[in-house]
């Protein structure tokens, strides 16, 4: 009792000291980790950056889109800046940076046209107001648009759905939004009111409507990501026909030009309703999950004139949609990230296959390849060739397999038939160039690194890249075919660490990092591939 008595009097006086209720020691380590915690903030993160050529092969402009935390508004502040990156063959690369990042308040996306000329800057509107398209010049902005609701909602700026694509001309732009959701029925003390009401309005009341399912997670309450296209000259936004009402659409790019100049066609990615493991018949979840079915669809521009419309016309016929959106790839069962070959020739696109077919939410990847030809028509089939098959039973050491969870829209290197992708590589992430002709896979990051690498562009054959690990702050990374070979016969690469006030952490920071260390265990394991299913094998011996 004396014991007890004597800690309710020690809690008393505590509580006299501090009305927190700790004491001075716990409040001194309060604050010594909060301090420590806006450090590791000032340390801001590279979402994805841009190269543009320039007149001098010596020389190349890159941007870089930048975010760091805030707070306390728990947002992300987002910031552009500038550099220009000069090579002198053997020398020391060097970089000139722009004196401080732009901060870009309000802004969804920015993304630069082909010729890097122009930049549309997507503003999204908050709670129900309209969405702001820019396009901005070198010098001024040049075409400001706002979509109203009544059109379609945010665009969909997330790393599965989005897509926004510039035409090769720079005249028209793609881009996944949320479609605007049916309107809700009105009642008033009569009934049904068919003319509907608005909010203002206090003498009816409107309902629920028909209930919509959404892709759930992240995408609760988003509207149907569907396609539209705007047209820079008149401003015009419009939605693409001959899209079915069960597909979600997401990833759009435009096709080449047709050989007659006529045609202009986009292709996307679309996810049925139905698409749960083995047809489950709801919209199952889609947030880090690679195991949904999902294909390759084209279908013509909106704003392309329908061939048949004045045949229809003159026949007095019914109008039948030119517009159909047509599946590129039925012979598989998902098809992802679809990319065209600079000439043209070659339309390139990711499979998770292995995961749709066990149902393992991520497992090992394959790269297929569709020979496209210079005047498509709907009603001719494409035959899809393996490109980078699925690798089984990796050897110790050896390609382990693709395992990508994103790709460059850019991601080819001069010869038009190589391209640079992210790769978890069992630990780590690598990146790779795979020649799409013969399937070659090379590793192009260092073998001995034990960094993470990451693509963040591309430039004739100069890759801009950033490398971190657990202790390591992000290193940006600039990356040039050298003219030797390497043990294996192979292109070498020569990676130059580039300066940058992006990577400038602080003494306190680096004095922390600076005392622990980093190695991959190897753990030995039996073989797993005896008693899984194909796709969960392959992904379980790639992590171990």
């Amino acid at each position: 009792v004396s014991l007890l008595s004597d800690m309710q009097d020690s809690q008393s006086a505590f509580k006299k000291e501090d009305p927190l209720g700790m004491d001075a020691m716990s409040s001194e380590e309060y604050a010594s980790q909060s301090k420590l915690l806006q450090e590791f903030t000032n340390v801001p993160s590279i979402e994805s950056a841009w190269l543009f050529k320039t007149n001098n092969e010596d020389r190349s402009r890159a941007m870089f889109s930048i975010s760091q935390p805030d707070l306390l508004a728990n947002k992300k502040r987002k910031y552009i800046l500038h550099s220009h990156i000069v090579t002198h063959g053997t020398m020391p690369l060097e970089c000139h940076w722009s004196p401080f990042p732009i901060e870009m308040t309000g802004v969804s996306a920015v993304v630069p046209s082909p010729s890097g000329s122009k930049l549309l800057v997507v503003r999204n509107g908050e709670k129900g107001s309209r969405t702001t398209l820019q396009i901005v010049n070198q010098s001024h902005v040049e075409k400001e648009i706002h979509v109203d609701q009544s059109i379609h909602g945010p665009l969909y700026t997330d790393e599965w759905f989005h897509g926004i694509s510039w035409n090769h001309e720079e005249t028209f732009i793609a881009y996944i939004a949320e479609q605007t959701p049916r309107p809700k029925p009105a009642f008033d003390d009569a009934g049904y009111r068919k003319g509907g009401s608005s909010e203002e309005d206090c003498n009816s009341w409107r309902g629920q409507g028909d209930w919509e399912e959404d892709w759930g997670e992240t995408y609760s309450r988003k509207g149907r990501p569907s396609l539209f296209v705007l047209d820079i000259a008149s401003g015009e936004v419009r939605a693409a026909r001959g899209v079915p009402k069960s597909i979600s659409a997401g990833q759009v790019v435009w096709a080449p030009p047709s050989s007659s100049g006529h045609q202009k066609l986009l292709v996307f990615v679309g996810w049925l309703e139905h698409n749960g493991f083995q047809s489950t018949a709801r919209k199952l979840g889609i947030k880090y999950c690679s195991n949904r079915p999902c294909s390759l669809y084209a279908i013509h521009s909106p704003f392309e004139e329908e061939p048949n419309a004045d045949n229809a016309s003159d026949s007095g016929s019914e109008s039948v949609p030119a517009s159909v959106a047509t599946n590129l790839t039925p012979s598989i069962s998902s098809a992802l990230f679809p990319r065209f070959s600079k000439d043209g020739k070659l339309l390139v696109f990711l499979s998770s296959k292995c995961a749709v077919d066990s149902g393992a939410h991520n497992a090992t990847d394959s790269l297929h390849r569709i020979n496209w030809p210079s005047d498509w028509k709907a009603d001719e089939q494409l035959s899809v060739t393996d490109v980078v098959p699925v690798v089984m039973c990796p050897q110790d050491g050896c390609f382990p397999g693709l395992y990508c969870s994103a790709m460059l829209s850019d991601p080819w290197l001069s010869d038009h038939c190589t391209m640079v992708l992210t790769s978890a590589w069992r630990s780590t992430e690598v990146m790779l160039s795979i020649d799409v002709l013969s399937g070659e896979v090379t590793r192009i990051s260092p073998q001995d690194s034990d960094y993470s690498w990451s693509t963040l562009a591309i430039s004739g054959n100069n890759v801009l890249s950033v490398s971190s690990s657990p202790i390591d702050p992000p290193q940006i990374r600039y990356g040039r075919r050298a003219s030797t070979e390497d043990h294996d016969g192979r292109c070498a690469w020569v990676w130059d660490e580039v300066t940058s006030p992006l990577t400038a952490a602080s003494n306190k920071v680096k004095a922390l990092l600076s005392h622990h260390k980093l190695s991959i265990l190897r753990i030995p394991v039996p073989d797993p591939s005896d008693e899984l299913s194909d796709g969960t094998a392959s992904s379980c011996k790639q992590m171990l």
